[in-house]
Parts: C-alpha cells; structure tokens; sequence
C-alpha cells in the first residue's frame, strides 16, 4: 500500500493519527505538496479526480480517497482497539459525534482558512463573506462539545474515538486559521490537552 500525504493538512493526520492510535505502521509514504500544487498534476488526477489528499492505493490499484473511508478500511483490517465502537449503539453513536464534528466544527475552522489565509489565494477562489459566516458559527459548534466533554472523559465517553480525533484536528487547526479558543472552554481545553500529549499526535 502507499499512502499519498499532505504533510501538515488536517485530513492526511487525521489518517496518520489513526494509524498510529491503531499501533499499525504507516504504509508507504508519497509526500504531495499542496503549496506547489502537486495535488493537481495530472498523475495524481488520475488517481484522485477531487484532487484531494490523503489517498492511500491498495496493492491492486485501488484508491480511497476519503479520510473516514480510509480509517474504515484500517478499522477492518485490524479491529483493535475499536475506534469506531464495538456494539451497534457505540457505532451510532461515534458515527454520530464524528458526523457532527466534521459537518460543524471542522467545517466551519476549514471554511475560514480556506476562504482568509493568505497562503490559499492561489489555491482557492477566496469569498471573504463564507469565512465571516462561518467564523460566526465557530462559538456554537465549541458550545456543542463542550457540553459533551463536560460529561465525558473523551467525546463518545471513556475512550479515545475516531471523533476526539476529528475534533482534536479540528481545534489545532483553529491555530493556523487564526482563531482563538476562548478560555470559557474549560473542558474541551482539558480534553484537548489530554490528547495533545499522546504519542499518535506527533504523527
């Protein structure tokens, strides 16, 4: 397998986190540079028309290229430990936060980078106005976890999940899209500061 990565991108350590969470050693690395555009030559087209990382190609040719249906796919190959849940009500309900998390937070944290930072004018057809709208949006989805991390030790409960995983990218990559995590959130920073010092987030 090779596994075609982006560095620093939120996505691609997502995957790598994974992996490292699972204890299963990275596969072979392709690094693809977003900043020179490489994730938009023709070659890398060719295996990912959405032009987006990560992707890791099976042995037979196969590329996925979706960060949770590649985490799927690990998950299936080496089940333990489980982090996408064990019984069916774990399940729904990891897929569940996870679904919430990608589709709030880590959505809105994007949108503001992709549509403000500097470094993706080239990159992006910028619209200033949906950074704004969704920087205005920041505050509920913190609201969110917060009031389910203030119950939880991790967010589906005692363990560490595919979703602190979403969401732990989702609030270092507030840094970068320059927006401030206020102190009012006093859970999610003990949560956040919990899965900071595992060994997976150097990944």
């Amino acid at each position: 397998m090779k596994l075609y990565d982006g560095g620093r991108a939120p996505n691609p350590r997502r995957v790598r986190i994974f992996f490292a969470e699972k204890g299963v050693p990275l596969p072979e690395l392709v690094p693809v540079d977003i900043a020179k555009k490489e994730h938009k030559s023709a070659a890398f087209t060719r295996l990912n028309p959405l032009q987006r990382l990560p992707v890791l190609q099976l042995d037979d040719g196969t590329a996925l290229a979706e960060t949770i249906a590649i985490c799927r796919y690990v998950e299936g190959l080496h089940p333990h430990p489980p982090l996408f849940g064990r019984e069916a009500r774990e399940q729904a309900l990891i897929e569940m936060w996870n679904r919430r998390i990608e589709l709030g937070l880590f959505g809105s944290v994007a949108s503001v980078f992709r549509h403000s930072h500097p470094s993706m004018a080239e990159l992006e057809a910028q619209v200033p106005e949906w950074a704004e709208a969704n920087r205005e949006q920041i505050d509920d989805h913190l609201w969110v976890l917060e009031l389910q991390l203030a119950a939880n030790a991790f967010v589906c409960g005692d363990s560490l999940t595919v979703a602190d995983i979403t969401a732990g990218i989702a609030i270092d990559f507030m840094k970068p899209s320059r927006i401030p995590l206020p102190e009012d959130f006093v859970h999610i920073r003990r949560w956040h500061g919990e899965i900071s010092a595992r060994p997976s987030w150097k990944a």
